[in-house]
């Protein structure tokens, strides 16, 4: 039987900002410089008010949670091992919304609006959020 190795994210030009602030242990979104709307995941244009223009804001490590999910099936083989795991999105404080997991892999303990913190945790030579209750 052949490994199969997991799925691992292609950064590009466009989201190499986040990965550095990420591999850093920090959370990294795009601001507009228009209007000044925070945005997270990158994207090339300002869904408020068109812009192209923007920067990027480091972010704090508090939040809450808005939604989760509990994975029981594999979407990929390679994740079969990590079954159960916990997939939560993220209000930050800031008022992005990211996706991670969460700590406790059955998700025991999850409710919306419970307070969590964010960190990163190293998989594969990538650093990929992580959530922890605070």
């Amino acid at each position: 039987m052949t490994d199969v190795t997991k799925p691992m994210p292609q950064p590009s030009a466009l989201t190499q900002p986040y990965w550095d602030g990420a591999a850093a242990g920090v959370l990294r979104v795009q601001r507009c410089s228009s209007c000044g709307k925070l945005r997270h995941y990158p994207r090339y244009i300002c869904d408020s008010c068109h812009s192209f223009d923007h920067d990027w804001q480091e972010c704090g490590d508090a939040g809450v949670v808005h939604s989760w999910t509990i994975a029981h099936h594999p979407f990929h083989p390679a994740f079969k091992a990590d079954l159960p795991y916990a997939l939560v999105v993220v209000e930050m404080a800031e008022g992005v919304r990211v996706l991670g997991r969460f700590s406790v892999p059955d998700g025991a303990g999850l409710r919306i609006g419970l307070k969590v913190r964010l960190g990163f945790e190293q998989v594969e030579g990538y650093a990929l959020p992580r959530f922890t209750p605070a």
